[in-house]
């Protein structure tokens, strides 16, 4: 599977300098950031195939994890956490289920198709006073699910998960640590199957490896922008980030879809 390199360039220069720039991208994300991850599996697909990409940056996201789960011990909210999890769970055992036969273009385009909707929802009516919706478990399981079958399916669980959340209007650092825990649970789970599929093998992990230094000291330099990010434009990068991001999965499924 790691054959599916563009010019098997694995071990050059400029595959190293990618790979280690989206290690700081996934180190920086899980440090709070959410406008650099999504840009990493897009960035070393420059040079291998996506989802060879994807699958070697899993063991770095979750060794980044770790580091995340330390730099915000203190703040979370627990009940979104036991919710979505619940959710997660479900979601990503029925992406193993169906890894086979569920069209990867359909889904990442339909992820973006909600994202970019709810996007838009809150950037036009900003500026309109609207009361933080209550944690409730129906909504969250059902949100949970699509985002660890979405994350499973096409590493893009942040558009539901956000749905589900931003309207809780939690402080800018429990919506990090939130979502960093969230996530560091699903991309855990995900290991055991990914290894299944054949996504993640011996040469992967060596590589990942090597990457998981930059990308543990780069969470710290995210948890740090957080910090010093007033909270108002915290959210407003988190809303534009999430439409940016919803775009391009959209474009992606379309590309996909056509090309079939």
């Amino acid at each position: 599977m790691l054959g599916a390199t563009r010019g098997d360039v694995m071990d050059g220069g400029l595959f190293w300098s990618l790979a280690v720039l989206a290690a700081v991208f996934v180190g920086m994300a899980k440090g709070g950031l959410p406008v650099v991850g999504m840009l990493a599996v897009p960035l070393l697909s420059l040079v291998m195939n996506p989802v060879v990409a994807a699958g070697m940056l899993l063991p770095v996201y979750v060794v980044s994890d770790m580091f995340g789960l330390y730099a915000y011990r203190h703040d979370f909210n627990m009940r979104v956490i036991v919710i979505t999890a619940a959710g997660m769970t479900l979601g990503v055992l029925l992406g193993w289920a169906t890894a086979r036969t569920v069209p990867e273009p359909l889904v990442t385009g339909l992820v973006g198709l909600i994202g970019a909707v709810f996007a838009l929802n809150l950037i036009l009516r900003r500026g309109r006073e609207v009361a933080a919706r209550e944690a409730d478990v129906p909504r969250g399981v059902f949100w949970g699910t699509i985002t660890g079958f979405t994350s499973f399916v096409s590493h893009s669980g942040a558009p539901p998960f956000q749905v589900y959340v931003l309207p809780l209007k939690l402080s800018k650092m429990a919506f990090a640590g939130t979502s960093t825990i969230a996530f560091a649970y699903v991309n855990a789970i995900k290991l055991i199957p990914y290894w299944a599929l054949g996504q993640i093998n011996l040469h992967s992990l060596r590589i990942a490896a090597m990457l998981m230094v930059p990308a543990a000291l780069s969470v710290f330099l995210g948890v740090r922008l957080v910090r010093i990010l007033p909270e108002k434009l915290f959210f407003q990068i988190v809303t534009w980030a999430l439409l940016l991001l919803s775009l391009k999965l959209m474009r992606d499924g379309w590309v996909g879809m056509t090309a079939v």
